[in-house]
């Protein structure tokens, strides 16, 4: 490690297969949570490069526990987190809207590092058992139409640099590597990023891929449609800057998004959204993230229509029935 690190203080950078190697040798333990921090520092002070963050993903990928849908066109919609805005969980309520609509969603995610409540923070304080066996989560997927895979139960590997993440307790590149190792790899994803930089390496790195893919980047820094102004929306076949106004939807301002500070408190709005009985804000800014995620599904079909869908999930009670069988299904 001594020597990578010197290479990365003078400014060089690895190579797909060095940084593949890097995170092999570092979930294997050979290293010291010291020099672990050192690493992860390096890229707080400049950008990971594609090829880094490539090596990265492969190595996660390679060490995660595998679990196949045979084929089946599922979705993950999931946020890098890290954007310091402290909203409540958008992107995993969104999950479950979308599977209310009918759709199949193969959801990836972890505890909070760098915010009060991550998705596995939330749902585990709604009553959700996390597990990485097989036939369970297949048969809440074949069910509910959604399944959550907890990212320390398919990625124990990364065990080596929980509490190293834990003390720093700010974004790493770990945060840019979670949406990209859902060890499902699902046919559609949307994506939340944090930084424009980064949506443009998500975008090489799913067009090397091959799968259907939307990312978004809220310009006044969220990592989701935020509908506190303009973002911008990446996908296989455009690039294109929106407003909460194009997507027919009001203008909120942060306070309106605000998510809590314990796993109590996030659990309240998460069910109050499903339930119908939240604020209007946060109504809009779900069915906004849940209709775009249904677009990357059906590009076919227009946004708003897709939004009419998820509109449809939560006030039908859909999506709130889907929490309720997911939660029960053990």
């Amino acid at each position: 490690m001594k020597a990578i690190l010197n290479r990365l203080f003078n400014h060089e950078r690895l190579s797909r297969e060095e940084a593949r190697q890097v995170l092999l040798d570092i979930s294997h333990a050979r290293y010291n949570h010291v020099q672990v921090a050192s690493f992860m520092t390096v890229f707080q002070m400049r950008p990971v490069a594609i090829a880094e963050l490539q090596g990265f993903r492969d190595a996660l990928l390679e060490l995660c526990v595998p679990f196949g849908v045979d084929g089946m066109e599922t979705i993950d919609i999931v946020g890098t987190g890290g954007d310091g805005k402290n909203t409540f969980n958008i992107s995993t309520t969104s999950a479950v809207v979308v599977a209310g609509a009918g759709y199949k969603v193969t959801k990836h995610g972890s505890y909070g590092v760098s915010s009060s409540v991550g998705s596995s923070n939330v749902l585990q304080e709604l009553g959700y058992t996390f597990t990485n066996d097989k036939d369970t989560l297949r048969r809440q997927l074949d069910q509910a139409n959604i399944c959550f895979l907890h990212a320390p139960l398919f990625h124990p590997a990364m065990k080596e640099v929980v509490p190293v993440r834990k003390q720093l307790g700010m974004k790493t590149f770990f945060n840019m590597l979670g949406p990209l190792v859902n060890p499902v790899q699902p046919t559609h994803q949307l994506f939340g990023t944090f930084d424009l930089e980064l949506s443009r390496l998500y975008q090489y790195i799913m067009q090397e891929t091959g799968r259907r893919y939307s990312i978004v980047y809220a310009l006044d820094g969220y990592d989701e449609v935020s509908l506190t102004g303009p973002f911008r929306l990446r996908t296989n076949e455009s690039d294109t800057i929106f407003t909460p106004k194009d997507l027919q939807a009001p203008q909120l301002q942060q306070q309106d998004l605000y998510g809590g500070d314990t796993p109590e408190e996030a659990a309240r709005i998460f069910r109050s959204v499903l339930e119908d009985t939240c604020t209007e804000a946060q109504k809009a800014v779900v069915v906004a993230n849940a209709g775009l995620a249904i677009q990357c599904l059906r590009p076919e079909q227009s946004l708003s229509d897709c939004m009419a869908e998820a509109r449809e999930s939560i006030e039908s009670g859909k999506a709130r029935r889907t929490l309720d069988q997911l939660i029960s299904m053990k």
